[in-house]
């Protein structure tokens, strides 16, 4: 008969390896490897698939189990991603996690999603000695938790500005991945996947980690100081460095009064030409392509966090809440006030 421990494997072989064709033969390896998830409201799927796939193909690849994981919600119940699709984890946060990783899987409102008995069950699993991460905003909840100071960490570029909002005393980096001892995170997306590939690489060494990316069908996996998004000369699609450094300037100043003067003489030009190189490259002047630059930072900090319409106007550099108001209704053809309600009841039927 077999005893308890055949049993666990075989459940184990059963929960965690997949049939396949591809082999990686592997010698003698550690033992499993945990990372529990942790899936905040309206998570994003992308960010958590790309996370859990690499290590599932890693089993496969090997015929055994190097990773087994966990997948739970604050209150047990399922629990519906920012597309829509509802999820059904195991079961609530358990007391103490699995000695490994805790990986937090944030989304769209972050700030929402960190509830008080949340970010203080991530500070007890720090402090009793996990590895604790977040994916794409999953950092709010270890912001909230306290273990983020004097760290280096990341989160998608799209909350950048708002978080550092909130978190004045935090300086994330603009990076796909950050690993600092027992901080690990990523902006999200399939940044998810080149973290997990490196924990791979990490723990069982490069040739497991590059058939996994093959199987993922990767072409490269991005290190860990990798920016985010495609270069400024990739997105502008121009290469002139007088337009360059004139959007850098713009990019870096959003919340200041702007100064024409101290912007030329950053870019080493008259402002009439920098002028020209807008008009002619952006079809903009400067002046309006830096308060579209200032509109998308003010939906970001009414979308993710709960100032007033005049403290946002503020922070974007706009001098008055009416000013700022009639700016992002003819941009968004909707009030910031409104669309600021709709936000909050959203929140709201989320938590009923």
């Amino acid at each position: 008969m077999a005893d308890k421990a055949d049993l666990a494997n075989t459940a184990d072989s059963h929960k965690y390896i997949s049939r396949g064709i591809a082999h990686v033969p592997l010698g003698k390896t550690p033992d499993p490897v945990t990372v529990s998830f942790v899936l905040m409201k309206q998570f994003t799927m992308l960010a958590f698939t790309s996370a859990i796939e690499p290590l599932r193909v890693a089993n496969q690849l090997a015929g055994r189990v190097l990773f087994r994981w966990h997948v739970y919600s604050e209150d047990g119940q399922p629990i519906t991603c920012s597309n829509g699709l509802p999820v059904l984890p195991e079961g609530p946060l358990p007391a103490m996690a699995d000695a490994g990783y805790v990986l937090v899987c944030g989304g769209v409102e972050p700030e929402a999603a960190c509830t008080p008995a949340l970010t203080d069950w991530i500070r007890a699993q720090w402090r009793h000695g996990r590895t604790v991460g977040g994916l794409c905003t999953g950092a709010y909840a270890l912001a909230r938790a306290g273990i983020l100071d004097g760290r280096r960490f990341t989160l998608h570029w799209e909350n950048l500005r708002s978080f550092a909002e909130l978190f004045p005393t935090l300086t994330p980096d603009w990076q796909v991945y950050c690993i600092d001892d027992r901080i690990v995170t990523c902006a999200g997306g399939v940044a998810a996947a080149d973290l997990v590939l490196k924990l791979i690489d990490d723990h069982l060494g490069p040739d497991l980690s590059q058939a996994v990316m093959n199987m993922c069908l990767m072409t490269r996996r991005r290190d860990a100081e990798d920016e985010q998004v495609t270069s400024l000369t990739s997105r502008l699609g121009n290469r002139n460095r007088h337009l360059l450094k004139a959007v850098s300037y713009l990019e870096a100043h959003l919340e200041e009064t702007f100064s024409v003067e101290d912007c030329a003489q950053f870019v080493g030009v008259s402002w009439r030409q920098i002028e020209r190189l807008f008009r002619a490259n952006l079809g903009v002047t400067p002046i309006q392509y830096l308060a579209g630059l200032r509109l998308q930072h003010g939906r970001a900090l009414l979308a993710e966090t709960d100032m007033s319409v005049l403290d946002v106007a503020i922070a974007c550099g706009y001098a008055s809440s009416a000013h700022f108001s009639k700016s992002f209704r003819a941009r968004f053809g909707v009030s910031p006030h409104r669309f600021s309600h709709f936000r909050q009841t959203s929140k709201k039927a989320a938590k009923t």
